[in-house]
């Protein structure tokens, strides 16, 4: 099946080449795996191994430098002699986020972390960095790779399943190239997959700027399938395998999903061109996340995965932080309150220079006033609600209804301030903290489960897809 995958791959080179992509081949596509280890106060890094894996190069040639400048981290491909950099992306990671919570103040742990690029035709020199706390980025880590190096991974198994296409556009080279990856669909369950990954992809392209650029994009999914239907879920007793490592309780919070396993799951997707992906677990237990540059993850079968995939999507693709904060989190708060370098919330520290201010009308006030104490108290009771349905393990019916009422209940709270609700400002309440914190708009899908991105979200969502694309968005 992949030798059939790998001649529609390449006929896309040979027979619709875009115009603005040069006619030379694509490059080979490195991997390079390695160690992220350490615990809350240190971190240490240790090669694995350098794969040149089987497709070519997925991304567009004239766009190999980051320029967005996001995540927690970076990696640079370096010319070793003249210190050039050749490609760069942002990046963020599982140890980064673990690194938060209370667990790394008492143990050490590794995670195994993946970064891809064009293959060299030289050697080079990877470089990791951290973003400190003025916003830059240090350099913690090098390594020197020879990707023509004879101990350099070539041989691979077969693809597990075939590489199905959802929705194409044209050459992954000129296109944003999403791979949607099932987990816990049996073999006897693959149109129940196909179904769910053209249905929602389908919903992502209902949301602005998705459905306006939905010819940027290339959908492409894959299915190992799995030995038993569903998503391993420990914290009531549902454990499957998966070769990804998709779970749920994801640092001990019942709805976070996460796949812990990255080789297999790169041993599994390097058989599709592929820059985004997205985990679609065979659950209706409502769950995913999303970590920028790595993957999200979405219970497909939950009644709200629509929107979960869309949210989700929204932190994996673009870094867009999470504007709510009633939930409960699973990272300690921050005893200080820096400045997020993520585009949609902000600290505040100087109104005048407020990061989206270009979108603020003159006279908005800022700080923005909107129905703050009257949508916390309710958030109160519903918390304690939602908390009390996963205690007593209620039916996912009822979870689902406390969801729909909620919403109902905001958009009704949300309908009585039309003016509030249609400016762009500073509303306190944001980044999982109720005070220091604002987003842009009163509501925004990465708020509620509401259906429309802020303005400032769907500029952060634009910069990204004409960072890979080569339609780029008008001015």
């Amino acid at each position: 099946m992949k030798s059939a995958f790998l001649i529609v791959l390449f006929s896309f080179f040979l027979i619709t080449p875009p115009a603005s992509v040069v006619a030379a081949e694509q490059p080979a596509t490195v991997r390079v795996d390695y160690y992220h280890s350490g615990n809350a106060d240190f971190e240490m890094f240790s090669l694995h191994q350098v794969v040149v894996e089987p497709l070519p190069w997925a991304g567009h040639p004239d766009k190999a430098l980051d320029t967005t400048l996001l995540g927690h981290f970076m990696f640079q491909v370096e010319d070793p002699e003249t210190g050039v950099t050749l490609y760069s992306r942002g990046f963020s990671s599982i140890f980064q986020e673990w690194q938060s919570t209370a667990e790394a103040r008492e143990v050490n742990r590794s995670f195994h972390e993946s970064v891809r690029f064009p293959k060299p035709d030289r050697p080079v020199r990877l470089r990791i960095l951290k973003r400190n706390p003025a916003q830059g980025f240090d350099s913690i880590w090098t390594a020197d790779i020879d990707t023509d190096d004879m101990l350099v991974v070539r041989a691979h198994a077969p693809a597990p399943a075939r590489v199905e296409e959802i929705h194409i556009s044209g050459a992954p080279p000129d296109k944003v190239d999403v791979v949607l990856l099932g987990d816990g669909y049996t073999a006897a369950e693959a149109d129940k997959f196909l179904a769910d990954a053209r249905r929602l992809t389908a919903a992502l392209f209902s949301y602005s700027p998705f459905r306006e650029r939905a010819d940027a994009f290339n959908v492409w999914a894959i299915n190992p399938p799995a030995i038993e239907s569903g998503v391993n879920r420990p914290s009531n007793g549902t454990f499957r395998f998966s070769p990804s490592g998709t779970t749920y309780d994801a640092f001990r919070a019942e709805r976070y999903v996460l796949a812990f396993d990255n080789l297999g799951m790169r041993r599994i997707l390097q058989n599709a061109p592929y820059e985004f992906i997205v985990v679609l677990g065979n659950s209706a237990t409502y769950g995913g996340g999303g970590i920028f540059g790595l993957y999200s993850t979405v219970a497909a079968g939950s009644d709200w995965s629509e929107y979960l995939f869309v949210h989700e999507f929204g932190h994996h693709f673009a870094a867009l932080a999470d504007e709510y904060y009633t939930s409960e989190a699973v990272y300690e708060p921050k005893s200080d309150r820096p400045e997020p370098w993520e585009h949609n919330v902000t600290a505040l520290h100087d109104p005048a220079a407020l990061k989206w201010g270009e979108f603020v009308q003159e006279g908005t006030a800022i700080p923005t006033e909107w129905p703050k104490e009257a949508f916390e108290a309710f958030q109160r009771e519903n918390q304690a609600r939602r908390a009390q349905l996963r205690a007593d393990n209620r039916p996912e019916s009822e979870m689902n209804q406390l969801f729909a009422d909620e919403q109902e209940w905001v958009g009704k709270l949300f309908a009585g301030y039309p003016a509030t609700n249609a400016v762009v400002g500073a509303f306190e309440g944001a980044n999982y903290a109720a005070t220091g914190y604002y987003r842009s708009e009163m509501n925004c899908t990465m708020f509620t489960r509401h259906d429309q991105f802020c303005r400032v979200c769907r500029k952060a969502l634009e910069e990204i897809i004409d960072l890979y694309s080569a339609n780029e968005s008008e001015p």
